[in-house]
C-alpha cells in the first residue's frame, strides 16, 4: 500500500476528516478546495471589528461518554477547540399571542411550562417530553454511525439494534412522522409553533426527542471562538500529519479509464493523478458534472430528481453597540405578520445572539444574526440585476431590524454594521446545489435511507459529506470522511487504524 495516493475534492468537514484518516492509514493525501480557506459551510468572516459565524449552531456529544467525543479526539478537534456548555436551547416567542417559553436542559421545567400554556395539550406534552427523557437515559449519540453500512455484518446490526432497545419504540408509528404533522395535533398555536420548530418541521419526531435528550444530558455546546476554530483545527492537523491542501482549485472533471477513477482535471486545465478519488463536494455537480452522469443507478436518480433539498436562507448579520446579558443565545420568533423574503413569506425568524463569548465583537458590542427561509430561483435570477440585488438585501435587513426593535427597543439606532448573505452567497462559498447549505432535507424517509459511498460500476471512487449523510451536521459529516477511508482500507486488504500516522 505504500505510496498509494488519495485525491479529495473539497476541504469541508468531510474532506478534512477523510484526509486525516487517509494519513493515519499511510496514504498520501491531497485536498483540492475551490475556496481560499477550509470549512465549506463551516465558515466565518470579518466585517470591520465584528466576527461573523455563518456555520455551526452547536456541537453535540462533545463531552466524554459519547462516541462523538471519541471521534472529535481522533481528529484533534478536542481538546484543541473550546466548547461552552449549552443549558438553554433557546426561547420561542409567539408575537400574535404574546407568549414565550424557553427550552432548557431541565425537561421537567419544560413539561410544566408547556402544560401551563395549554393544559388541554397536556397528554401530548407528556408524550413528547417522555421521548426526550428516554433518549437522555439511553444515549443520544452514536446511533450506529461508527461503521459504514457497507461493512456491517449481521452481528454488528444486532448489536446496534440491542443498543437502541431503550428508544426503539420511538423510531416508528407516531414518532416516525414529521414534527410538523405531530405538531398539528396540538390545539394551542404557541405549542404547535414550538414543537414544529424545535429543530426543523420536516424531521421525524424521534429526532426532536434526540435533541431534547442531548440537551438534558448537557451534551450540546457552542464553539467559544466560532465555527472556523473547528475547521482550522481539522485543517491544521491534516497538514501536520503530512497532508496537502490546494486552495483556489475548482475541479471540473473526475478522470476515468476502464471504469476506474484515476485522477482529476481542474478548471485551469491541470491534471492530477491518484489511486483513489474521494468527492466531499456537492452530489449533483459530482455525479452529473464531474462524472458526466455515467454511473447513476435508479436510487441515485430518485435522490437527484425527487428528494427535497434543505431550503435556502437569507442570513442578516448585525453588529450592534449593545450587550444582551439577559437574552438566551437563540431566539425563535413567529412574527405576527410574515416577513416577505423575496416573494416567499417567512413565518419564522431564527435569531442567534453571540453573547456567550468575547470573540465576536469588541467589549460592549454584540453580533446578532437572523436567518429566514427563502427561494433559490428568485435570488438566482435577481443576481443578474446587481442594483436590485443590493436593494433587496437592504430592504430585508431593514425588515429584520424592525422586527427586532419590537423585542429589543432601541436596537434600531444601535446597529453599526449590516451584512446580508443570500442563497447565492452560500452557493458561491460551497457550490451546494441550489444553496442547500445542509444537503438533503432530513425527512423521515431520508434519515432512514442508507446511501452508499460508492457509485455502481465505478472503481476507485468514493463519496463523503452531507450528500451521503442526509441532514448533514458535524458528526455525520466527519464520520462520512472516516467511512470512506474504512472502505478503502477494506478494499486494499488493510486494517483500518484510527490513530496517528
Amino acid at each position: 500500500m505504500a505510496g498509494k495516493r488519495v485525491l479529495i475534492i473539497g476541504a469541508g468537514l468531510a474532506g478534512l476528516a477523510a484526509g486525516q484518516y487517509a494519513r493515519m492509514n499511510g496514504y498520501e493525501a491531497r485536498i483540492f478546495e475551490h475556496h481560499t480557506k477550509p470549512g465549506g459551510v463551516v465558515t466565518c468572516w470579518k466585517r470591520g471589528e465584528y466576527f461573523i459565524d455563518g456555520g455551526i449552531h452547536w456541537l453535540m456529544g462533545y463531552k466524554p461518554g459519547s462516541s462523538f467525543h471519541t471521534l472529535y479526539s481522533e481528529l484533534g478537534i478536542l481538546p484543541e477547540v473550546s466548547c461552552l456548555e449549552l443549558t438553554s436551547y433557546g426561547r420561542f416567542v409567539h408575537e400574535e399571542s404574546g407568549l414565550s417559553v424557553e427550552v432548557t436542559s431541565d425537561l421537567d421545567r419544560l413539561e410544566q411550562d408547556l402544560k401551563s400554556i395549554s393544559p388541554q395539550d397536556g397528554r401530548l406534552v407528556e408524550e413528547l417530553v417522555s421521548g426526550g427523557r428516554a433518549f437522555a437515559r439511553h444515549g443520544s449519540t452514536g446511533m450506529g454511525l461508527e461503521l459504514p453500512d457497507e461493512l456491517k455484518g449481521v452481528v454488528r446490526k444486532i448489536q446496534e439494534f440491542w443498543g437502541l432497545r431503550g428508544v426503539l419504540k420511538y423510531f416508528g408509528g407516531r414518532f416516525g412522522r414529521s414534527a410538523a404533522q405531530y405538531a398539528g395535533e396540538f390545539r394551542d398555536p404557541m405549542l404547535r409553533f414550538v414543537v414544529e420548530n424545535l429543530f426543523l418541521p420536516d424531521v421525524p419526531v424521534w429526532f426532536v426527542c434526540m435533541v431534547l435528550g442531548l440537551l438534558a444530558q448537557r451534551q450540546m455546546g457552542v464553539l467559544a471562538a466560532g465555527s472556523s476554530s473547528l475547521s482550522e483545527a481539522l485543517a491544521g492537523r491534516f497538514v501536520g500529519l503530512g497532508g496537502e491542501i490546494s486552495y483556489g482549485c475548482l475541479v471540473e472533471e473526475i478522470l476515468v479509464k476502464d471504469d476506474r477513477a484515476l485522477g482529476i482535471r481542474l478548471s485551469d486545465g491541470s491534471v492530477h493523478h491518484g489511486d483513489v478519488v474521494i468527492s466531499a463536494a456537492d452530489a449533483r455537480s459530482t455525479i452529473l458534472g464531474m462524472l458526466k452522469g455515467r454511473y447513476v443507478d435508479r436510487a441515485t436518480h430518485e435522490r437527484l430528481d425527487k428528494w427535497e433539498l434543505m431550503r435556502p436562507m437569507v442570513m442578516v448579520n448585525l453588529g450592534v453597540a449593545r450587550e444582551f446579558h439577559e437574552s438566551p443565545s437563540l431566539l425563535l420568533i413567529r412574527p405576527a405578520h410574515p416577513l416577505m423574503i423575496g416573494h416567499v413569506p417567512a413565518n419564522l425568524l431564527t435569531v442567534r445572539i453571540f453573547n456567550y463569548s468575547g470573540e465576536f465583537a469588541p467589549p460592549g458590542k454584540t453580533v446578532v444574526q437572523a436567518a429566514l427561509e427563502t427561494d433559490w430561483d428568485w435570488w438566482h435570477s435577481l443576481r443578474d440585476d446587481p442594483p436590485r440585488y443590493r436593494e433587496e438585501k437592504e430592504r430585508i435587513a431593514a425588515e429584520v431590524i424592525k422586527c427586532l426593535e419590537r423585542h429589543f427597543p432601541g436596537i434600531d439606532s444601535q446597529v453599526e454594521m449590516t451584512d446580508v448573505a443570500t442563497p447565492y452567497t452560500f452557493w458561491r462559498y460551497t457550490r451546494n446545489d441550489r444553496g442547500a447549505f445542509m444537503g438533503w432535507l432530513p425527512t423521515p424517509k431520508a434519515l432512514m435511507t442508507p446511501i452508499k459511498r460508492t457509485l455502481p460500476g465505478l472503481d476507485g471512487f468514493y463519496m463523503a459529506g452531507q450528500w451521503v449523510t442526509p441532514g448533514g451536521g458535524v458528526p455525520p459529516c466527519l464520520y462520512s470522511g472516516r467511512h470512506a477511508i474504512e472502505l478503502i482500507c477494506r478494499k486494499h486488504g488493510r486494517p483500518f487504524k484510527p490513530g496517528q500516522a
